[in-house]
């Protein structure tokens, strides 16, 4: 099992007596660590470190600090490991550890402590030599920048505790089903010596009252713990993981159990399809219909760590195949407690992969068997600088959820519950040339991560729309269009949390006809010569954008010169101004056989190049100076 197994237990170790002289704290300190029991090293480095008389304090101090920080990390003790971490970030310090700088940044980060862990991750990256460390440094950089910004634009969501089922020690992987929350909790009970996993149900009518879940002879067996419950829509199976020790080392499976007037039997291992020889898996999930399990495990065939994998079960509930999610969703870092939305397609999971605001973080990726799209992270507040796991859908509220999350405490996940606000996205659709509201225009709102429309909506007479989500992500979209005018697309206005009416600014569309032309403003050339000056690239943006927009019309773009100058050189130069206008719209993305460039010189002026008493006129032959845009085709 990986460091999460802190959430599946709490360490435990004997008392031991600290008044015997001739005790080795730091060979006990040592070798616990080396088994990876941190939460005892910590205990031993920690006695070590207080007990030191000044005269002995610089002999120890260092390794003592260095390897008590790192057991505070290890065991996600982050608010002591930063303590720690900086009594060691000395020069001297980092010489003999490098690594220091990394982890005290890592520290800080879980700390929600961003801008000071970035200065400690640069740092670390500026000197650092094992590209393995450099790699994890580069992308805790990026999930800092990452957090700030989350900070800044948090999306619109509540996230509250949920105090009545919380206990001082871990509780986590809550689901709802037929009227009961079911989560796992190490509280002790009864005659209980050491904190221990089990899985507890709770009527949500009297939710102040959570059961143990009596598994019969399994309870009996003592050395063995299990929890993430996982039943299907019936109520009457449920998947579990149970683990226990052995050599030093946790092993887990995956276990189901089924209720036989009521009285959940003893649970049986799933078979080698999803438990695999030699290998851990965990965090079930099933879909409400029964047919589908998803679960985590670091099984060979993965692309790294704890990967995402799922099933397809019988009429018994047993798996009969298995298949990793690919490298889309899974990276060489853990992939963890999956949790798949069947009526929306929509898996959400949580990794350590992805950049994100620390630890654990929860994604989203839309699609199904085997085809999904780039995660994307849920964002603050649902997720934390600290571990964030176990997302789950309330299936009687389509805007609430329910997840797991370390935020607020130096050891243990607690239960949360989260509620979307129920927001409005409105706006108003005007005809560019009179000013007027456009009856009729098909609005869409999309989410450009997942690259497709979400809602669709028709203006109304006064050329208004409005839509109701359950919340806004600052990638949102709205497309407008229209027959006979430009398909516009902008993005819709960035939520803060409070605001329950978004109003989008006027949207203005323009119209066109087939082969009717249109004057391009604001573009324009060095005198005598096809060399655009930079204040014309804003404009030319902008009709990158309508092209983009509509990806079936084609159009010819055509320059025209004044009166001034022969026939034969204004022909040259006008050719040559447009050619200049195509190529800057090619390099922005327009494919080449969509737009046609022409120069018509001074053959077709829209103004007198002359005053009738025959002098120059100015005004007239700057209106001729332009770039015009013509429709030829739309599909």
């Amino acid at each position: 099992m990986k460091k999460l197994l802190l959430y599946f237990f709490l360490f435990a170790f004997p008392a031991v007596s600290f008044g015997q002289a001739s005790k080795n704290y730091k060979t006990l300190a040592d070798s616990a660590f080396n088994r990876q029991e941190y939460y005892a090293a910590a205990y031993y480095y920690k006695h070590i470190a207080d007990a030191a008389t000044p005269s002995k304090k610089e002999a120890v101090n260092l390794y003592v600090t260095y390897k008590l920080a790192e057991s505070y990390r290890l065991y996600k003790d982050y608010t002591d490991a930063a303590i720690w971490y900086a009594k060691a970030n000395t020069p001297e310090g980092v010489k003999q550890y490098p690594q220091i700088p990394l982890w005290y940044g890592v520290s800080l980060q879980a700390n929600g402590k961003y801008q000071e862990a970035l200065e400690q991750l640069n740092l670390f990256a500026g000197s650092a030599a094992d590209d393995k460390y450099l790699a994890i440094a580069k992308k805790e950089i990026a999930s800092c920048g990452y957090a700030m910004k989350q900070m800044e634009n948090p999306r619109a969501v509540d996230v509250s505790p949920l105090v009545f089922l919380n206990k001082d020690q871990g509780d986590y992987a809550l689901s709802v089903n037929l009227g009961r929350y079911w989560f796992t909790s190490s509280r002790m009970v009864e005659k209980d010596k050491f904190y221990t996993n089990r899985i507890y149900s709770s009527a949500i009518l009297d939710s102040t009252k959570a059961l143990a879940t009596n598994f019969n002879a399994f309870d009996k067996e003592g050395q063995f713990e299990y929890a993430t419950p996982a039943l299907d829509g019936t109520g009457n199976r449920m998947y579990l993981t149970r683990w226990y020790k052995k050599g030093g080392k946790t092993v887990s499976a995956i276990y189901l159990s089924k209720l036989v007037n009521s009285v959940w039997q003893q649970p049986e291992r799933l078979n080698n399809t999803v438990n695999a020889d030699g290998s851990n898996s965990k965090h079930p999930f099933v879909t409400p219909d029964g047919k589908r399990l998803f679960f985590s495990s670091d099984r060979p065939g993965g692309e790294g760590g704890d990967d995402i994998w799922e099933s397809d079960l019988d009429d018994y509930g047993q798996p009969t195949t298995v298949s990793n999610l690919g490298s889309t969703v899974n990276t060489i870092y853990d992939e963890q407690s999956p949790c798949y939305d069947q009526a929306n397609k929509a898996l959400f999971f949580s990794s350590t992969g992805f950049t994100g605001m620390g630890g654990f973080d929860i994604y989203r990726s839309d699609g199904d068997f085997g085809h999904w799209s780039v995660p994307s992270n849920l964002g603050y507040p649902v997720n934390s600088s600290k571990d964030d796991l176990y997302y789950n859908l309330d299936p009687n509220n389509a805007n609430k959820f329910y997840l797991s999350s370390a935020r607020g405490s130096d050891c243990c996940l607690s239960l949360f519950t989260g509620q979307y606000q129920a927001l409005y996205i409105n706006g108003k659709v005007i005809d560019c040339g009179s000013g007027k509201g456009m009856a009729g225009a098909r609005v869409l709102l999309k989410d450009p991560a997942i690259k497709r429309g979400i809602l669709a909506a028709v203006t109304d007479t006064a050329g208004s729309y409005v839509f109701k989500v359950k919340e806004k992500l600052p990638s949102y979209q709205v497309e407008i269009s229209q027959k006979g005018y430009f398909t516009k697309t902008v993005p819709a206005p960035i939520v803060r949390p409070g605001i329950d009416t978004l109003i989008n600014p006027d949207i203005c569309m323009q119209s066109y006809k087939v082969n009717v032309p249109i004057t391009v403003d604001n573009i324009y050339f060095d005198f005598g010569n096809a060399n655009l000056r930079p204040e014309s690239f804003g404009t030319l943006d902008k009709l990158a954008g309508v092209m983009i927009d509509n990806p079936k019309i084609k159009i010819e773009l055509a320059s025209h010169t004044d009166g001034i100058g022969s026939d034969a050189d204004n022909l040259k130069l006008s050719q040559k101004r447009a050619e200049a206008c195509v190529a800057y719209l090619l390099l922005k993305g327009v494919k080449q056989g969509r737009i046609t460039a022409k120069g018509y010189g001074k053959r077709m002026p829209i103004a007198p190049n002359k005053l009738p008493n025959g002098k120059d006129n100015p005004a007239g032959r700057q209106l001729n100076r332009r770039i015009t845009f013509t429709v030829k085709s739309v599909g």
